[in-house]
């Protein structure tokens, strides 16, 4: 496995076309843009706001642990024409079947949306990290205008 930048989840905004989320290092900020409701969804485990009844990602992880299976990671591997990607990784194992690790390719803003409702960590591939803009001054620009 290539050499990865740990990120986590730093500020999720409303835009008109969707909720843009910001993920950070601690040294760097980059952006992406995600549908609205996974942006709520993401928004809602953050804020410890538990959905009256289960989401779409509540059921897949439920659906998981219910067959012995983990997420143990997300990792953000690709930009290509403006459009990120990244792959899941799920551990299993069970009464069935002995361990298995399993890597699936899926959208980012699931990734999160899956991260954060079970603790695993996210991740970024280096090199792709490396050229990626450091969008920290536009977050701090964004954060200065909704205070005032």
């Amino acid at each position: 496995m290539p050499d990865l930048v740990r990120v986590e989840p730093i500020a999720l905004m409303p835009t008109p076309a969707g909720c843009a989320v910001f993920l950070g290092d601690g040294k760097k900020v980059i952006v992406f843009y995600i549908d609205n409701a996974i942006g709520a969804s993401i928004n809602g485990v953050l804020a410890n706001q538990p959905p009256p009844r289960p989401l779409t990602h509540d059921l897949f992880i439920s659906t998981l642990l219910g067959f012995g299976a983990r997420m143990t990671r997300a990792v953000i591997v690709a930009f290509e024409k403006e459009i990120y990607y990244a792959r899941l990784i799920l551990e299993a194992e069970n009464e069935i079947m002995e361990r298995k690790i399993v890597e699936i390719d899926a959208r980012p803003s699931d990734c999160i949306a899956l991260s954060v409702r079970c603790g695993a960590p996210i991740y970024v591939v280096a090199s792709l990290w490396a050229g990626l803009d450091d969008m920290s001054s536009v977050l701090e620009d964004l954060r200065k205008k909704e205070a005032e």
